[in-house]
Order: C-alpha cells, then structure tokens, then sequence
C-alpha cells in the first residue's frame, strides 16, 4: 500500500532541513543520502524514493528555500504607499532570512549547484523587488519637474537601483546571521530598518542618475 502522501509531504520537508543544515555548515561536497537519511531519522531509500539521486536532493535545498522566500516577500502587505511598501518588502527579507537561515546560506552564500546554480536576480523572487523599486521610481518620475523620464531609463535605474539596495539588505543579514553584529535581535531589527530608511529614500532620488549614459 502506498504511503500517505501527508507523510511523504513531511519527510521531505524533513529531508531538506537537515539538507539544508549540512550544506551551510560543511559544503555540498559533505552531504550523502545515508547521512541524511539518518539524520532525518528514516532509509536512504526513501530519500531516493522522493528525491532520485544525492545531486537532485541536493539541488531541491535550494529550489525549497526560494520557494520559503517567495513565500515570505508574499505575505508582505501592500499599501498605497510605494515607499512604505518597498520598506515592508525589506523588513519580510531579514524575516525570512532569520527563520530559514540554513536555506539563505545555501541560497546566496554556497557555491553552485551541480549543472550551474540560477543567479538569484533570475529568480522570480527578485521580480517582486524590481517591482516595488519601480513603483516608487515611477512615483519619483511623476513628482519631477520636468518631464517623465522614457521607460528605457526607469527599466536601467530599477535594475541598478534594486542591485544596491540588495546588496545592503543581504550585508546587513549576513553578517546577523554569522554573529558578526554587535547586540541582541532587537538591536539588530533595530539597525536594520535604520539603515534602509537612511541609505533607501536617497538612494531611489538619484537612481535616475544610475542610467545617464
């Protein structure tokens, strides 16, 4: 009889945490099915049975973390307020970050999967910060003084602008998440926000600039 599919649901889920877990600590080259197996507390059979091969386990870790990311920036809510929303966006980042971070590291931080990992701004994820950046570029552009700026421009300052502000938020999480800040989590959730309300709103003022040839 075939089990439950509310059990292979959970073992896998299992499968991937403890993947997830050895591949941040020790490296994919650390990770085999029957350690995994073990540890997860079931055969290595059934990690091929939901998985096939150590290389497509391997490979689901960081599908399975992107697809919690995605699940995250998702549930943040949305606002009239472009501004206020690219903030909200921001703080569902670090929240995503700190409940999954073993999937963050393998994520961003571990090297390429078998075949090539996907550079992360392909993934869909990094769609809903291109997004939010354009809506309040777009609102920018509206307030100006002169006239609105052409769609190639606002497409090459979202891209650049979006890569920076990126780039702050994941400094930011990595060095929290390798206990390299000073303070407790408060003081940490503290310091972020901070600094996306000090280096954002200028940031996004003079990303036109980001385009000009």
């Amino acid at each position: 009889m075939a089990r439950p599919r509310l059990h292979d649901d959970s073992l896998r889920a299992s499968l991937l945490d403890v993947a997830s877990q050895q591949i941040s600590e020790h490296g994919q080259s650390a990770v085999t099915v029957r350690g995994v197996a073990q540890a997860a507390g079931t055969s290595a059979s059934a990690v091929y049975a939901l998985f096939g091969s150590r290389e497509e386990l391997v490979g689901a870790v960081s599908v399975e973390g992107f697809r919690r990311f995605a699940v995250h920036l998702g549930s943040a809510p949305t606002t009239g307020s472009p501004a206020d929303d690219l903030l909200t966006l921001g703080l569902a980042y670090r929240t995503s970050a700190l409940a999954d971070p073993h999937f963050y590291r393998v994520m961003f931080e571990g090297p390429a999967t078998a075949g090539g990992a996907i550079p992360a701004v392909a993934e869909p994820t990094f769609d809903v910060l291109r997004r939010a950046v354009a809506r309040v570029l777009e609102g920018v552009s509206h307030e100006g003084t002169g006239p609105p700026l052409p769609r190639r421009t606002l497409r090459a300052a979202t891209e650049e602008a979006s890569l920076t502000l990126w780039g702050l938020v994941h400094g930011l999480v990595s060095l929290e998440l390798g206990g390299l800040l000073p303070g407790d989590t408060e003081t940490a959730a503290r310091r972020y926000e901070r600094a996306i309300l000090a280096v954002g709103p200028p940031l996004l003022r003079a990303a036109p600039s980001f385009a000009a040839p």
